[in-house]
């Protein structure tokens, strides 16, 4: 399913990945790693610095409009978020509160 994202469409599923390991204003290096794997996985290794920066700092909030992702792309988004919310082996208050809400605006 992946596969069928276009590249700008893959770089916005990574912007909101990045958002939610960053949900608890902690980036932890198992939430690290879990972001590197998805860019390889999505073959964007040529934009591997840009989601570097985001992983350094959050992606702005006005990049993140939850309206901009397409019906058919709207379950990969929240399987990849609820994804990055657990790759630590801990979903903080922050992080399911900031799911539930992208949950919401996308359904």
């Amino acid at each position: 399913m992946l596969t069928k994202l276009t590249r700008p469409e893959r770089l916005r599923l990574m912007r909101f990945v990045c958002s939610f390991v960053w949900a608890d204003l902690e980036v932890k290096e198992k939430e690290r790693k879990f972001v590197r794997s998805m860019v390889k996985r999505l073959g964007l290794q040529d934009d591997a610095a840009q989601v570097e920066k985001w992983l350094e700092v959050p992606p702005r909030a006005e990049e993140l409009d939850p309206g901009q992702i397409p019906l058919a792309h709207r379950q990969i988004f929240l399987d990849a978020a609820r994804a990055a919310i657990a790759a630590d082996g801990e979903i903080d208050p922050e992080e399911r509160e900031a799911f539930s809400l992208l949950e919401q605006l996308i359904r």
